[in-house]
């Protein structure tokens, strides 16, 4: 909404809901944006339902919203997928 919301501190997410003709290209950029700012602790999942939860009502086919729920998909914790280092070395 306007900057200073905890959920969206530069406005960026309110504003993108309010540019007419704006494409998921646009959107993602701005969700990039917001995402960069989020402060280190807070908890990303719930902020990205809260803006769900704002905007999407209201909006249900505008493409921020898509790139919110696309977010929210991709905001499970990470885990780790093995590599070089998670098999045992062997012994010679």
């Amino acid at each position: 909404m306007a900057r200073g919301d905890p959920l969206d501190p530069k406005g960026v997410i309110g504003e993108a809901y309010r540019i007419d003709g704006i494409g998921e290209g646009e959107c993602r950029s701005i969700f990039l944006d917001w995402a960069l700012s989020v402060p280190e602790g807070h908890e990303v999942r719930a902020a990205l339902e809260a803006l769900i939860a704002r905007h999407a009502p209201a909006n249900p086919d505008h493409p921020m919203t898509a790139v919110l729920r696309a977010g929210l998909a991709r905001a499970e914790t990470p885990r780790r997928r093995g590599g070089w280092r998670s098999r045992p070395r062997p012994r010679d």
